[in-house]
C-alpha cells in the first residue's frame, strides 16, 4: 500500500474510533471496524492488532462485539487455524440495524433510571409552589415520556421497513 493510502486509512481509522466512542461503544470498536472495512483481504486478529498497535485481546473483544452487531463475519482460510474477519456484504444495512439496536438499548437504560428517579421523588401530597423536589419530579416525568416516545418511534414499523 502506498504512503498516501496508508495515511488516509489511518485518518479514517481514527474517525471511526471517535464515532463509536461518542456512541458509547468504545474507540477500539470503531478502529477495528474501519481497519477491516478498508482491507482488501480478510484480516486476522493479529494483523489488525499489529496495524492498530493494540493488544490482540483488545482487538478480539472489539471483533466479538462487531460480530454480535452483525458488522463483521468470521472467515477461514484453508490450512490456517487462525480466524480471519471481513465486514459483512451489506455493511450499511448492518450498521443501521446495529446502531438502532444500540440506541434502543441506551434509551431503555435511561428510561429505567428515569423511572427509578421518578418513583423516588413521587410526592405523597400536593406539592407547594417553589418545591424543588416537585419540579424535579415533573422534569423527570417529561424526560421519561420522551424516552418512551423515542423507543416507540425506533421500534415502529416504518423504521423497521427503512432499516430492514
Amino acid at each position: 500500500m502506498d504512503s498516501e493510502a496508508i495515511q488516509v486509512k489511518a485518518r479514517l481509522v481514527e474517525v471511526g474510533g471517535r464515532a463509536t466512542q461518542e456512541l458509547g461503544l468504545g474507540r477500539i470498536v470503531g478502529q477495528v471496524l474501519a481497519c477491516v472495512y478498508l482491507s482488501s483481504e480478510p484480516c486476522s486478529l493479529g494483523e489488525v492488532a499489529t496495524e492498530l498497535e493494540l493488544s490482540k485481546a483488545a482487538v478480539s473483544i472489539a471483533a466479538r462485539q462487531l460480530e454480535g452487531l452483525g458488522l463483521l463475519e468470521r472467515v477461514w482460510k484453508k490450512g490456517d487455524r487462525r480466524n480471519y474477519y471481513r465486514t459483512v456484504e451489506h455493511v450499511g444495512l448492518a450498521l443501521q440495524q446495529g446502531l438502532l439496536k444500540t440506541v434502543r438499548a441506551r434509551i431503555e437504560t435511561v428510561g429505567l433510571e428515569l423511572k427509578r428517579a421518578q418513583d423516588a421523588l413521587k410526592p405523597a401530597r400536593k406539592p407547594k409552589a417553589g418545591d424543588e423536589k416537585a419540579f424535579m419530579y415533573e422534569r423527570i416525568k417529561r424526560a421519561g415520556d420522551l424516552c418512551r416516545m423515542a423507543d416507540r418511534l425506533l421500534g415502529s414499523r416504518l423504521v423497521r421497513i427503512l432499516t430492514g
